[in-house]
């Protein structure tokens, strides 16, 4: 099966962590007795930092590695209004257009999260950090020879510049993080404060604390949502190199980037040139892999990595072909369906389409029995519930409970097990049945409803490998009398509906934060993320009761309260199967070219293009150097 929807989430720009960065938060108790003012050199949501004020590195890092090198890759995930299969401008910070992945690489943030913690922050533009006696006001300090890639300081007046116009302009899910920020001020050339409503969570807070900075100077006379291929400069470690519009980008690591020796940098992105090649399918992707055009690839696609990685130079051991664990990270695949059309709005008809789905003849079939059928959007996760609610579970649903299924103070809902036969007639009459519950009538020419609509339901995709996998999902639908179609579109005309809601069905599938926070969870299910164009609300659900568990888990100021608000969240958005759990995987499968070196990988990330590192002598061994 084909993920080719991965996308990150809300990814701390300068860390390339799977899962969006590792969102922090600041539970209020946790700094009672840090007097106001302090200067801190990180936060952390729930306990003690790992690493102290002296500490030279993070342990994932590789300090004694080689720098140089280079590393040609297929990027298997991306954020914000990137795309792996074209690009048309160099503004990642908008919703237009389409930009190439990786480009965070350019830009450093105040604080930056390790791969090693779930939910702590260090210092990295910023040298210090302190909080006011009321948590509402964050001052830092910055640090004095923090550079833009221009050579000119970054300034308290870029950092409020950054923060203000990607509040006002910037991509969705930019904004979101900011919604709790009422203003930013420069106090002098390197003390600049983020001053919160009042309002917010301590998650609101933490997360906010990743926003890319970028040199006010540059926008003067330039609109910051121009979407043209121009280079915003950064602080980061890379640069833009050579690129051809829609085939390839090359980032160069910069010589003198500023903080190459700082603790918070030392280590990390050892390669010279990092190159990024753009295919629109992913066919020719793997060919250009196979002829070493590639150095490494992630394979998402079953088939493919049963049937298609036995071609000469992984026989002769040139090419590794392996698997990695997963971080310990909720995964999320999931289908939605529109219900901003009237016709899938009904959780019988959602129910329904779920149940014509033979995963298990699937898996046996064409997934090599590779995959698992996912029951939760917080797939692999302890937010995932099980079982019956607990008593802590109760008292956070049960005030609820006139707004809730009566299901979700049952058992967690599971997804239905097939006979294996891609025709299970009980589950099909159980369909049937759903469908004619919420008024879908046998009529001329199929499915029609009280006013004679054909029920029509079109999945929208990008990738031909999903009509692969799921036609024969579509045959069942149709025998069902569902006039049910693949619809296959480019790369931006995708985005473009993807943004502007205009679908029946998608499969999506993102990396989520090993600690949630409010704003993160309403881009996916909040109410006030449904109409907002650019946000992760996919399926356009807005439920009160839903908002108020998220409301929870953002008040959460223990791991083990937010956790169980997480799992009472995942008890309704299992009953209420907005988001239809779909496809997880068990391991990270990839095969590389045996040119690199690298660590045993942290628990939180696994971005080999930070982490690894060019090794000349096994290059040479393969005839690669």
């Amino acid at each position: 099966m084909s993920t080719a929807l991965s996308t990150l989430t809300r990814r701390r720009f300068g860390q390339l962590a799977l899962a969006g960065g590792v969102a922090a938060m600041l539970p209020r108790a946790a700094f009672a007795a840090v007097a106001t003012d302090t200067p801190l050199h990180g936060l952390s949501a729930f306990g003690e930092l790992k690493y102290g004020p002296d500490y030279a590195g993070f342990d994932y890092a590789s300090p004694e590695a080689p720098d140089g090198g280079r590393m040609n890759y297929s990027v298997p995930s991306w954020l914000f209004n990137q795309s792996p299969q074209t690009f048309d401008t160099l503004n990642t910070f908008v919703l237009r257009g389409n930009a190439p992945p990786r480009l965070e690489k350019l830009y450093d943030s105040l604080m930056t999260s390790s791969l090693d913690e779930p939910d702590s922050l260090y210092c990295a533009l910023a040298e210090s950090v302190s909080l006011s006696a009321d948590r509402n006001t964050y001052t830092f300090r910055l640090r004095p020879e923090a550079r833009f890639s221009t050579g000119a300081a970054v300034t308290a007046e870029d950092v409020a510049f950054s923060y203000l116009t990607i509040k006002d302009k910037g991509h969705p899910s930019l904004v979101s993080l900011l919604r709790t920020v009422t203003d930013v001020v420069a106090v002098d050339a390197a003390t600049v404060r983020l001053v919160f409503t009042g309002q917010q969570t301590p998650q609101d807070a933490l997360e906010a604390l990743g926003i890319p900075i970028v040199p006010k100077a540059f926008f003067d006379g330039r609109a910051f949502d121009t979407t043209d291929l121009t280079e915003i400069p950064g602080s980061g470690q890379y640069t833009v190199g050579r690129f051809a519009v829609g085939r390839f980008i090359e980032y160069e690591k910069r010589a003198d980037y500023w903080a190459k020796d700082l603790p918070f940098a030392r280590g990390l992105n050892h390669f010279q040139t990092i190159r990024i090649d753009f295919f629109r399918d992913r066919q020719p992707a793997l060919e250009a892999f196979k002829k070493g055009e590639i150095d490494f690839r992630e394979e998402f696609t079953t088939r493919s990595w049963a049937t298609e990685y036995d071609f000469p130079a992984v026989t002769e051991k040139r090419v590794v072909k392996g698997e990695f664990p997963l971080e310990k990270l909720p995964r999320f695949q999931c289908w939605a369906l529109n219900q901003r059309r009237e016709r899938f709005a009904d959780v019988r008809v959602r129910r329904a389409i779920n149940l014509c789905f033979d995963f298990e003849w699937t898996n046996a079939n064409l997934l090599f029995g590779l995959r698992t059928h996912s029951d939760s959007c917080f797939e692999g996760s302890d937010f995932k519930a099980a079982g019956m609610p607990s008593p802590e579970e109760l008292a956070i649903l049960e005030p609820l409970r006139a707004s809730l299924p009566d299901e979700v103070f049952g058992p967690a809902w599971v997804q239905p097990v097939s006979d294996g036969s891609g025709n299970d007639r009980k589950l099909l009459r159980e369909a049937s049945q759903l469908l004619a519950a919420a008024g879908w009538k046998q009529g001329q020419g199929g499915l029609v409803n009280a006013k004679g609509e054909v029920f029509r339901l079109e999945f929208m995709i990008n990738s031909q490998e999903q009509s692969r996998v799921y036609g024969k999902f579509f045959d069942t639908l149709r025998r069902l009398g569902i006039d049910a179609t693949f619809r296959l579109v480019d790369e931006a005309q995708y985005q473009d509906r993807q943004s502007n809601f205009d679908y029946d069905m998608i499969l999506a599938a993102f990396g989520f934060t090993a600690t949630q926070t409010k704003s993160g969870l309403d881009l996916f299910f909040g109410s006030s993320s449904r109409d907002r164009p650019g946000s992760y609300n996919f399926p356009g659900m807005a439920d009160p009761a839903v908002d108020a568990l998220i409301d929870k888990v953002g008040a959460a100021t223990t791991r083990e309260a937010m956790t169980t608000a997480m799992r009472c969240l995942d008890r309704v958005l299992r009953v209420r199967l907005d988001w239809i759990p779909n496809i997880n995987g068990g391991a990270r499968r990839v095969a590389y070219w045996d040119v690199f070196g690298f660590k045993e990988k942290p628990d939180y990330s696994f971005a080999v293009e930070s982490l690894w590192w060019f090794d000349e002598a096994k290059a040479k061994a393969i005839g690669r150097a």
